[in-house]
């Protein structure tokens, strides 16, 4: 059973959370720009994946949150 995100967009008949697609095309994107600058595929590579990842965990950790209750409602009893 796979699990919807609210933010998620269909591909292939599967459900993609919004921010794994960010994190790949923010890897993709920084490595093709790093590859053309420095004219390094390595450095592209290198530093395309830490993006990725950083991006990956960061919207991992965001969608496990546990959901905090700021008020409480008292009744009078």
């Amino acid at each position: 059973m796979a699990t919807v995100h609210p933010s998620s967009v269909d591909i292939a008949g599967t459900a993609w959370p919004l921010y794994k697609l960010e994190a790949l095309f923010a890897g993709l994107v920084t490595c093709l720009i790093l590859a053309l600058i420095t004219g390094s595929a390595q450095l592209g590579v290198l530093i395309g994946a830490a993006i990725l990842v950083t991006r990956w965990s960061i919207g991992y950790a965001a969608t496990r949150r546990p959901v905090r209750r700021t008020h409480r409602v008292l009744s009078a009893h």
